[in-house]
């Protein structure tokens, strides 16, 4: 079955399930303002009339494009600005710093990053302290607190929230409801913590099988297929009432670079570019995704000036904009990445260019200070440059239109998160049965030949690796094997140790089951080539480390490290279900 057909499957079997969901996130068509109004016309922001209502909030009852225009004409410069920037913070709980830019100042948005997640009622009372400062401001304008929550290792939000098997295992089933069910659940967690805004998923292509900053974050190589199970990602975080945000524009799937470290340049010409790159994107954006991420990505054969697409105005308002018709949030990657700022030459700059660039909401890890360049200097910027200051109240008007159609759906996500209530919906108890099936879904048969494997086939069994749940789902189908473990982390001088003593320990055993996820337990496991043993590979996360060790009689794909892929491979190996997943 291609994936168009699956596509059309996947509508047919949940259109009833959603479309009352997507209906009321369609909040600006069914709203209409209650009473009459009076209108001035303005020409200072984004073309339209503004209302004369003295007494107007964000809750008033009035057209949320109007009331939009309205509330940032009326902002200070200072407002207008901070409302278009997102800073996270160090540390469990936000500092008094950030409550002053919020409460004080009027920042528009906060993103909650891994390391202030452990405590899931830590994060939502902090949500909850940080909602109140908002709303306490007199346009009462609520937040949009976004994180990283992708679903495999990528999961900002810790605590109990789940550990699913990720985008690569959805592309290896290849079904889109698989993708809509996998948002689904992850969006639902985190919606329960106050968190109203994903950015995800990404529908960069795994082109470059080298890299490890994309890697298992992909749905596969091919990009439509890309593009279906993304559009069918994003329809579920909607469902459950979290804004996805689709990244990594234009596409980070052809380099092995880190944009955290330096800005990486990938040489493809307009054609290869178009029909592979953006195809995912126009997916996206033809299914009216409302958020769009830039990369710290350079294409000089696109765009000469070899600036990053979050730098680039043609990337992002020749192209995105104009030519490509998305109507939504642009927002950036994180400004304190190498890869804008080297670029730049400066952080002041890079947020500059950014604004300049066309993008909607500004993102920086590190909360700045009062002082900081970026902020004093942009801000001045603002007073002196009109055509600057006119940049930030369209981003500042879009930001809060996009507000006001969110929180006036059905399915906002609530401003007070109860961290008494968490244990209902953390972990999900629906999505811990579905990431179950979904990972047996993924599993792939990469070679197969001692399937179902039992004791007295395999003899003596020997387990090799490095995380708790592989020994305890090997030892449920083998109990009588042996272990030798080394750590998931594995260090340089670690992995020579154990290449040279594996060997001699495993010689005594008859088949020996390892689990493979990067180029050094690869080197493990080719260690033990010579040894003319049953071998087991089992590949987790990026899968040419486990697929490369062709001369092995077995190997599995399951593309993470979550428990749910550990009990599926096993269950695979032990004959359990039949293997349908495909290398994506």
């Amino acid at each position: 079955m291609n994936y168009k057909m699956k596509k059309l499957f996947l509508t047919i079997a949940l259109f009833f399930s959603f479309c009352l969901t997507f209906s009321s996130l369609s909040a600006e068509s069914s709203f209409s303002a209650s009473g009459n109004f009076s209108v001035e016309s303005s020409d200072s922001i984004l073309s339209g009339p503004v209302l004369t209502d003295p007494n107007l909030d964000f809750y008033s009852d009035y057209p949320s494009d109007i009331l939009a225009r309205t509330l940032v004409s009326r902002m200070t410069d200072a407002e207008k600005l901070s409302q278009i920037l997102m800073f996270g913070w160090a540390g469990l709980e936000p500092p008094e710093l950030l409550f002053q830019w919020v409460g004080d100042v009027g920042l528009g948005s906060v993103k909650v990053f891994g390391w202030n997640t452990e405590d899931i009622k830590l994060v939502a009372k902090s949500i909850t302290n940080l909602q109140k400062s908002a709303l306490s401001r007199r346009f009462k304008i609520p937040l949009f607190v976004a994180t990283d929550q992708e679903g495999g290792w990528i999961r900002h939000v810790k605590g109990d929230t789940l550990m699913t098997p990720g985008n690569m295992a959805i592309g290896a089933s290849g079904y889109p409801a698989d993708a809509w069910y996998s948002a689904y659940y992850i969006s639902r967690e985190i919606r329960a913590l106050g968190i109203n805004m994903n950015f995800a998923p990404p529908v960069d292509i795994f082109t470059n099988q080298d890299s490890t900053i994309i890697g298992t974050r992909s749905f596969g190589t091919q990009a439509e297929k890309v593009g279906i199970l993304g559009e069918a990602w994003a329809s579920g975080s909607q469902a459950a009432g979290v804004i996805p945000t689709a990244k990594h524009f234009p596409g980070h799937g052809a380099t092995e670079f880190d944009s955290h470290v330096k800005l990486p340049i990938i040489n493809i010409d307009y054609k290869t570019f178009k029909e592979r790159e953006l195809l995912p994107f126009n997916y996206l954006i033809k299914s009216k995704v409302p958020a769009i991420m830039s990369g710290h990505l350079a294409f000089p054969k696109i765009d000469p000036t070899g600036a990053p697409a979050s730098l680039s105005k043609y990337f992002l308002t020749e192209l995105l904009r104009k030519e490509l018709g998305f109507e939504g949030l642009i927002i950036t990657d994180d400004m304190m990445m190498n890869g804008d700022t080297l670029y730049a030459g400066s952080l002041s700059k890079a947020f500059k260019m950014a604004i300049e660039a066309g993008n909607d909401i500004i993102i920086s890890s590190k909360m700045a200070f009062m002082e900081d360049a970026h902020w004093v200097n942009n801000l001045a910027l603002m007073r002196s440059s009109p055509d600057f200051k006119a940049r930030v109240e369209e981003s500042a008007v879009r930001v809060v239109k996009a507000k006001l159609d969110y929180f006036r759906s059905s399915v906002a996500a609530p401003l007070f998160p109860d961290p008494e209530t968490l244990d209902k919906y953390i972990p999900d108890p629906e999505g811990k049965k579905f990431f179950l099936e979904q990972a047996c879904r993924s599993i792939t048969p990469v070679k197969t030949s001692l399937i179902p494997l039992s004791e007295e086939k395999a003899g003596r069994i020997l387990l090799v690796g490095g995380l708790p749940k592989f020994f305890e789902e090997g030892k449920k189908r083998f109990p009588q094997s042996k272990d030798f473990k080394f750590t998931y982390e594995i260090g340089p001088n670690e992995t020579e140790w154990v290449c040279d003593n594996l060997p001699s320990f495993a010689k005594d055993f008859d088949t020996i089951i390892i689990c493979v996820h990067n180029e050094r337990t690869a080197r493990i496991a080719q260690s033990l080539h010579s040894l003319n043993k049953n071998m087991v590979i089992l590949s987790i996360m990026t899968p040419a480390f486990g697929t490369s060790l062709t001369w092995a009689g077995d190997i599995l794909a399951g593309y993470s490290y979550s428990d749910y892929t550990m009990q599926a491979l096993f269950g695979a190996l032990a004959g359990e279900f039949q293997m349908r997943g495909v290398l994506p």
